[in-house]
């Protein structure tokens, strides 16, 4: 079996243990590892949406087992996510996404800071917060497709700065990603076959990719239940920190001098 499963599989593990817990970072995370390793934005993408689809299925049951699901605002969030990504998509394949990048950075610094006020002065949860959630997942859905990872960070941090119950924003962020994966890998093959898309190094990648859905699958459960019986606060502020730790380091890639 080839070394980088093995390798792929300790970042797939990593990456779902946070995202399945706190709603964000598996696709930020699993993708810029891959960027790291020279892969193309596009490619990086795809795999990292294929290895969702798995990965997502095996957090939403667990999700769904631990009842951390709002029903209402999945059905919501999963129907913006689906066309978003399927734009984003076409987007990716199209045109450098570099340019939306700093824009997200942006609004994740905010919605960062907005998730730390609510925990600095013990702001209760909402029982269903945010107003227009198929937008919401309409504008997570495009910029997980463009940046191959943006799904949680938008979307989690949005709904926790609205003042959603942080297990059910993370809960049922992290279920509605398994269909925006499945719609963004369907939009990356519609791309392939018909030619719109270039897909030169791809197939050397196949060990990577089931090495992020093997190490993903084993996470999901136990992010799952780490949801479940971390007190609220102390929830909320690890999200707040994980959020603007996010968009300074994303910050930093963005602006710092390349090498």
């Amino acid at each position: 079996m080839s070394p980088d499963f093995w390798l792929f599989a300790a970042v797939g593990f990593a990456a779902q243990l946070v995202d399945g817990a706190l709603g964000m970072a598996y696709g930020v995370i699993s993708t810029s590892v891959l960027l790291s390793a020279g892969v193309t934005p596009a490619n990086a993408s795809a795999s990292v949406h294929a290895a969702k689809v798995f990965t997502g299925l095996a957090s939403g049951l667990s999700h769904i087992a631990y009842r951390n699901i709002d029903w209402k605002l999945l059905a919501l969030l999963s129907g913006g996510g689906v066309l978003g990504g399927v734009v984003g998509t076409y987007v990716l394949t199209s045109v450098p996404g570099d340019a939306v990048k700093p824009y997200v950075v942006g609004w994740l610094g905010l919605m960062g800071l907005v998730i730390l006020y609510r925990a600095w002065r013990q702001t209760r949860p909402k029982v269903f917060s945010w107003r227009s959630p198929f937008p919401l997942g309409l504008v997570g859905g495009f910029f997980d497709a463009i940046g191959g990872g943006g799904w949680g960070p938008v979307v989690t941090s949005s709904l926790m700065g609205a003042g959603a119950d942080p297990r059910k924003a993370i809960g049922t962020t992290n279920t509605a990603e398994m269909f925006v994966a499945m719609a963004t890998s369907a939009a990356f093959l519609a791309a392939l076959l018909t030619g719109h898309w270039d897909t030169e190094g791809l197939g050397g990648l196949v060990w990577s990719v089931a090495g992020l859905i093997a190490g993903g699958v084993v996470a999901a459960p136990i992010a799952g239940w780490m949801t479940k019986v971390m007190p609220l606060r102390a929830l909320t502020w690890i999200v707040g920190f994980l959020v603007v730790g996010l968009a300074i380091w994303q910050g930093a890639m963005l602006f710092l001098p390349k090498a």
